[in-house]
């Protein structure tokens, strides 16, 4: 059972560290990584078209 885990273990301990890795440029080199933009909220009136977030009856779509 344990020759099984320790494969296992040990490719989330590989996996997490890839995905934590700093943004590289054109050449190659490593850079500051770009703040990521946050996604714009659209809201919907009530006849299902999009409307401003702030009219009455508009939920978020």
């Amino acid at each position: 059972m344990r020759l099984l885990l320790v494969p296992v273990i040990a490719s989330l301990v590989a996996g997490s560290a890839a995905l934590a890795a700093p943004c590289k440029d054109a050449k190659g080199k490593f850079v500051k990584c770009p703040p990521v933009k946050a996604a714009t909220v659209r809201c919907k009136g009530a006849d299902g078209k999009f409307a401003k977030c702030g009219t009455p009856g508009a939920k978020p779509a």
